[in-house]
Order: structure tokens, then sequence, then C-alpha cells
């Protein structure tokens, strides 16, 4: 295709190029002029308007499109370093905070539909198989992530319990919509402290352990394929299709269901029960466990795994649910991203780009290596592809990093033991945080 047919064929946020741009242009105006309502339905405007253009430029630019963290990452830091110049009027930061995380509290609907989804997209013999081996080296890689973790903020004076909530726990939560966001969340209910104040510091020491584990992962393959001359795997690895070193392959795509309109609002109806049933847990059946409460999306987790578990879900809606997530994580993320810039002091982040916080994520990530891929080879899976699915694709940045790590391994038929990692296994990391910011915050 020639340049020409090409940047006529060029679409922005799925509309022709020429028709967002107007529209950005007629919402950004409206905004800037004080014409803006603060309904919803203003403030979707102009949190649209803001974030077309940092999502265009951020999955363009080259090198942070591919290893920084694209469109999603370029509308946090854009829209935060807009208001650091004051170049977003008040009014406009006021409404976006009030949608996204104060009175409407859209985040918490994002975060909700992201949860049911995710769990539900699973197929249900990856689930039921994977819990004899692979949540151990899930469990494996971020004890040892916490260890190396707690080692290395030793030697920068940083205290254990800082190192855990601020460092493993963003870390290892996998990736930004299920782990950062919602752990930020956790935080604010729990400390009464702005969400945006944990998050920005975690995104930060994500975004830094993302680049280590993508070149881990290459790291990775290059040592698996020295090991294996002939390319049908050995004792370290297998032919990068296979987990199991006995037993052949569970990992298989989702069965292609046809679906409408009306399992998409199914699965939304079914997402905001799941959401009650967590609210009913934390704050009337069971708040406290041992003397730590519970957050909601953490029995909102247990109670949705449980519901894939059974399979009493029909198909049609587990495949409404996973476009449901598909829509919010794909179309309405940075959306989101817009509403914690607009939260965010972007001063901070020169105060945290030191050597001890690069140091402290390095050592997590070689923690998460070595943690998910010994235990990996204990349960009878090849080490460095454990390594890379249990541990690398706990440690990035959720669904866009473990295609990042798993290209740059070439394992990209692993993918969905890379999904466990980042839905199961960042739902476990959500189901511990509840204990310890209540024990150690």
């Amino acid at each position: 295709m020639s340049d020409e047919n090409k940047a006529k064929t060029l679409e922005v946020y799925g509309m022709p190029w020429w028709l967002s741009l107007c529209c950005v242009v007629i919402c950004g105006i409206t905004m800037y002029i004080g014409s803006q309502s603060s309904s919803m339905t203003g403030t979707l405007a102009t949190c649209f308007a803001l974030a077309v253009v940092f999502n265009e430029i951020g999955e363009r630019l080259p090198i942070w499109n591919n290893y920084i963290g694209g469109g999603l990452l370029m509308a946090f830091f854009g829209v935060a370093i807009l208001l650091h110049f004051g170049l977003i009027p008040d009014k406009a930061v006021a409404n976006i905070n009030s949608f996204i995380s104060d009175d409407a509290n859209f985040l918490e609907m994002f975060i909700v539909c992201l949860i049911v989804g995710s769990v539900l997209g699973l197929d249900k013999d990856i689930l039921l198989k994977s819990f004899a081996g692979y949540i151990p080296a899930i469990l494996g890689g971020l004890l040892c992530a916490g260890v190396l973790g707690i080692l290395g903020g030793l030697l920068f004076g940083v205290a254990p319990s800082t190192t855990i909530l601020k460092y493993v726990l963003p870390v290892m939560g996998g990736g930004n919509g299920a782990g950062a966001v919602p752990l930020s969340q956790i935080y604010e209910q729990v400390t009464g402290d702005a969400s945006a104040n944990y998050y920005a510091f975690a995104i930060i020491i994500l975004t830094i352990a993302n680049i280590f584990c993508i070149i881990a992962s290459a790291g990775l393959n290059a040592l698996g394929t020295a090991f294996d001359k002939k390319g049908k795997g050995g004792i370290i690895t297998g032919d990068k299709k296979t987990l199991l070193r006995k037993g052949g392959n569970i990992a298989r795509d989702d069965k292609k269901v046809k679906i409408g309109i009306s399992e998409v609002a199914a699965a939304l109806f079914l997402a905001v029960t799941c959401y009650s049933v967590g609210r009913l847990m934390s704050k009337n059946i069971l708040p406290t466990i041992a003397g730590a409460a519970i957050h909601q999306y953490a029995y909102m987790i247990i109670f949705v795994v449980i519901l894939a578990a059974t399979g009493i879900i029909p198909e049609n809606i587990r495949a409404g649910a996973k476009r449901l997530q598909s829509f919010m994580s794909g179309f309405m993320g940075i959306v989101i991203m817009v509403g914690m810039g607009a939260d965010f002091n972007i001063a901070e982040l020169f105060t945290a780009l030191t050597p001890g916080n690069v140091v402290m994520a390095l050592l997590i990530v070689i923690g998460a290596i070595i943690g998910a891929g010994g235990v990996g080879y204990l349960v009878g899976f090849y080490p460095i592809d454990s390594a890379i699915t249990a541990g690398l694709c706990m440690a990035n940045r959720g669904g866009n990093g473990d295609l990042a790590c798993l290209g740059a391994a070439d394992r990209m038929d692993l993918i969905a033991y890379a999904q466990l990692s980042s839905r199961l296994g960042g739902g476990i990391v959500l189901i511990i945080a509840s204990f310890l910011f209540s024990f150690m915050l």
C-alpha cells in the first residue's frame, strides 16, 4: 500500500483521522472557554479530547510505544504535565476528578468490569488444571521478589514494610488496570489519603520494572536457545509452546462464541452483582479476618473465581464479560489515565527516579524470575518458560506487557498462561494487599 493510501485509511480511535480531529477540537474549545457542563456527558467529552491526543502520540512515538507504556502512560503523564503548567482549566480538572474518582467514581466501574471479564474470560479447564502447579509458581515468584526487594531496600535505607507495600505489590500486581489502579483504591480506603498519591509512585516503579521484564524475557530466550540446539526443547525449556515437562499443553485459546449486545448487557448486570457480593461481604457479613479489613475487591475476586471454576455461567455470558472487559481496557482505559493524571503532581516523578528505585525494581524482577522458575521446575514445568509466564508476566504492565515479554521471548503460544498471571495472579496480590495495608500502615 502506498503512503498516500495509508494516509487515506488512517484512523484515530476508530474514526477517520479528520473526523476524530474535529471532535477533539470541538470538545477542547468547549472545555477551554468554560462552556462545558459538569455532568458526566460534558466531563467525558473533556476526557476524550485529552485522551485521544495523548494516546495517539504515545502509540506512535518510537521506543515509548513498545518499551515505556504506549498511549495509556502517555495519557497519564501528558495530562499531568498540562496540569503542572496550568494548561487545563481548574473547572475541567475538578469535573474530571469528580467523575473519575470522587462522586461518580467511574474508576470503580472500570475495575469491576476488568476483574469479572478477565477471570470469566479464562477457559475453565485452564483455570482448574493450573491451580495444581501454576499458582505455586506464581507464589514462588512473589515470595522471592519480596525477599530480594527487601534486601535491596535495606541497602538503600528503605524499611521492609515500605518496600513490600510501595515496591513489591505494585510490580507484582499483574499490571496497571487490574493491579496498580485497584491497589491505589485499597490504599485510599485504608489510609484516607488520595489514591493518586499511591498510584503516582506505583506506576513509576511498575514502568521501570516493565522495561526490565522485556529485556529479561529476551535474555531468557537466548539462554534457552543456547541449551537447545535442535529446537525441540530440553531440561530448562520446551518447544516454546508447552509449559509442562510431561503432560502436554493445557493452554488453549478461548472458544469462539457468537455474542450480541444482549450478552454484553447481561455481563454488565453480572459484574455489578459480583460487586454487590463484595460489598455485602466486606461491609456486613465478614468485614475483617484476623483483625485485617478485607477489601470488597478481594471478596469479589474470590466469588468470580468460584463462578468461573464451577462453570455455572453460560459460555455466551462469559464471552460477553470478556467483550465488556476488552471495551473497558481498550477504549476507556485512556479515560481513566486522564483522570489519574489530573490528580498527579508531576514534580514527584523526578524525586522517584533515583538509583535506589531502579536497583530495587531490578531486584524484584530478578526475584520473580528465580522464584517462578525454581518452583515451576519443582512442580513439573520448564523453568525458563515458568519464569517468563509466572514470573515476568506477573511483574510487567499487564496485557500489553504480556505481549511484549512473550514477543521478546518468542513464546506467544504461552499467552494463556501469561494472562493467567496478569488476571488471577494480580487477584492474589489484591487479596494479600487487603491484609498488608491494614497491618503495615
